[in-house]
């Protein structure tokens, strides 16, 4: 087959798109947070969030959001479509009527972040979002969820 521009157009912009979905989420390495003027949590993982509401958590949750999750979840955790928009994460739970129900329903959200952040998301081999436990501290997570918090979106 002789090659024509046409083809050799094709062939280039073929490989720019499929470079361009392969390195999307970009450099997604975890980078370490200091959470030394928090509350140590432990080695056993906490099943709810124990620092919702807290402002340094918050602060410190802020920085650690933008360093690790703010490059495929968006700046200020608003989703340019990479990745899911974590504003909206406990959406259902906000809106529920029943406080049990509420408080159940944002546990289970709690437990959904917690391991979707300590195990990544991996399907068919592609990894989608990386393994966060080893790099962030159960404080780290928890402090993201808790500015996490501060960002939602309900409608």
């Amino acid at each position: 087959m002789k090659a024509t521009p046409f083809r050799a157009t094709a062939l280039l912009l073929a490989l720019s798109i499929n470079a361009s979905v392969a390195f999307a989420h970009g450099d997604v390495t975890p980078q370490a947070v200091d959470t030394s003027s928090l509350p140590q949590l432990g080695e056993q993982w906490r099943e709810e969030n124990p620092f919702r509401g807290n402002s340094e958590a918050i602060r410190i949750g802020s920085s650690a959001y933008t360093q690790n999750c703010a490059r495929c979840h968006g700046i200020e955790a608003i989703s340019g479509g990479i990745a899911p928009d974590l504003r909206k994460l406990d959406k259902d739970c906000v809106n529920q009527k029943i406080e049990t129900k509420k408080q159940a329903c944002i546990k289970d959200i709690d437990q959904y972040f917690l391991t979707s952040a300590r195990r990544g998301k991996v399907r068919n081999g592609a990894v989608y979002m990386p393994p966060f436990e080893g790099t962030l501290s159960q404080e780290a997570m928890w402090s993201i969820r808790a500015y996490l918090d501060t960002r939602r979106e309900v409608k």
